[in-house]
C-alpha cells in the first residue's frame, strides 16, 4: 500500500493555492489537487493525498497545442466521481525540448522543477557543449542548474573534469559523485529538500539510473553497462517519470537524450553566455556579427586573451539554433491556428444550409 503523503511533500505551494478559484475551495470533492507522476501514451498517474490513481486523459486535452497538456510534475485538478482531470494549474518552470519526431513541434520534459541535476560522465561522454544546451534550458525556465559527474572511479583526475565544467559559467555548481559510493552523494543531498522538485537530465549511459536508485535507495530504475566499442551507455529508462524521496524531495527522471534542440530559450542562451552577451551588447554595431566590423568588442577581447573563441563559437552556435527553431514552433501554431479557423467555419457552413 502507497504511504499517505501531503500536498506539501508533493510539491505544494502557494503559487498553486492561490490559483483555485472560490467555486473549487468550495468543492473539494470534485476539484481534488493531483500530481502527475507518470505519463502514458493515453493516460496519466496521478498522486494526491488519499494515494495513487491511473487516469485516462479525454480526447479533449490531444487537440491542444503540446504546451497546454499535462507532463510529468504538472499540478491538475481532478474529479475523482467522473474519473476525469478539471483543468492543468498554471505552471512555475517548463522544461522542454524540440521533438525528435514531429518536426516543428516541442516536446515536454518536466513541470513545476526547483533544481536540475544536469548528468554527465567522467569518460568519452563528457561534452562541454551538450553541457552548455542543458544550461541554457535550465536558465531559461529559471531552474537552478547543478553538473553532476558520474563514474569518478572510472579517471585518475576526476577533478580536471570540474574544472573544464566550471569554464562553462561562473558560479556553477559541480558535484562529483560515484554513485555507487553513498558518502559522495552528501552534496547533492543537499539540494535536495523537502517539497522541492528535481529534475533529473542527461544523455543514456552517463549513469542516472544507477544515481536514482542510490538517491531513493530501492531499485526503481534498471541499469545498463558501457559498451565496449564506444564507451557509451545503453539506454534503460523509457519514460518520464516522478519519485518521492527519503529526504522528502521529489525525482523526475526522464530517458536519456542524445539530442536536445532548444526553442523559446532567447534569454537562457543570453545567461549561460552573460560575458559573451555583455560585450556584444557594447559592440559598436547592433547587428554586429562578430567577424571582422569595426568596433567589435567580441573580437578585441578574443584578440587580448580575454575571452576564448571557442566559446564565442558556441553562444553563436546556439543563438542561431535558437533562433530557427523558435520560428519553426511559430510558424506551426500559425498554421495549426489558420486550419482550426478553417474547420470552425466550414462546421459552420455545413449548419447553415
Amino acid at each position: 500500500m502507497t504511504a499517505e503523503v501531503t500536498l506539501k511533500e508533493l510539491g505544494w505551494s502557494p503559487f498553486f493555492q492561490q490559483q483555485l478559484l472560490p467555486e473549487e475551495l468550495e468543492s473539494p470533492d470534485t476539484c481534488q489537487p493531483a500530481r502527475v507522476f507518470g505519463v502514458q501514451r493515453t493516460g496519466l498517474e496521478l498522486r494526491f493525498v488519499g494515494g495513487v490513481q491511473q487516469v485516462p486523459m479525454a480526447g479533449r486535452w490531444f487537440q491542444l497545442p503540446v504546451e497546454d497538456r499535462p507532463t510529468v510534475g504538472d499540478w491538475v485538478l481532478f474529479d475523482p466521481l467522473s474519473q476525469q482531470i478539471v483543468r492543468l494549474l498554471e505552471r512555475h518552470s517548463l522544461l522542454k525540448r524540440m521533438s525528435v519526431s514531429k518536426v516543428g513541434d516541442l516536446q515536454l520534459l518536466a513541470a513545476n522543477v526547483d533544481v536540475m541535476f544536469l548528468v554527465s560522465s567522467c569518460n568519452d561522454e563528457f561534452n562541454p557543449s551538450r553541457m552548455a544546451r542543458y544550461l541554457s534550458l535550465a536558465l531559461e525556465s529559471g531552474v537552478t542548474p547543478v553538473v553532476v559527474l558520474t563514474k569518478t572511479d572510472l579517471t585518475d583526475n576526476p577533478e580536471d573534469f570540474r574544472q573544464e565544467t566550471l569554464k562553462l559559467k561562473r558560479g556553477l555548481a559541480v558535484e562529483l559523485v560515484n554513485s555507487l559510493d553513498p558518502d559522495s552523494l552528501a552534496g547533492l543531498r543537499a539540494w535536495i529538500k523537502p517539497g522541492v522538485t528535481v529534475s533529473l537530465l542527461g544523455s543514456s549511459g552517463v549513469g542516472k539510473s544507477t544515481l536514482i536508485n542510490s538517491l531513493i535507495g530501492d531499485a526503481v530504475q534498471l541499469t545498463g553497462g558501457i559498451r565496449e566499442e564506444d564507451g557509451k551507455g545503453r539506454h534503460t529508462t523509457t519514460n518520464r517519470s516522478l519519485h518521492l524521496l527519503p529526504e522528502g524531495g521529489l525525482l523526475v527522471d526522464s530517458p536519456g537524450m542524445r539530442e536536445l534542440g532548444i526553442a523559446d530559450a532567447e534569454e537562457g542562451v543570453a545567461a549561460m553566455f552573460d560575458d559573451v552577451q555583455a560585450l556584444a551588447d557594447s559592440c559598436r554595431f547592433a547587428d554586429c556579427r562578430h567577424e571582422s566590423e569595426p568596433g567589435c568588442q567580441v573580437r578585441l577581447a578574443i584578440a587580448s586573451g580575454s575571452l576564448d573563441e571557442d566559446r564565442l563559437d558556441s553562444y553563436l552556435k546556439l543563438k542561431r539554433e535558437e533562433l530557427y527553431n523558435s520560428e519553426t514552433v511559430a510558424d506551426r501554431h500559425l498554421r495549426n491556428r489558420q486550419l482550426g479557423k478553417h474547420y470552425r467555419q466550414a462546421a459552420k457552413n455545413r449548419s447553415e444550409r
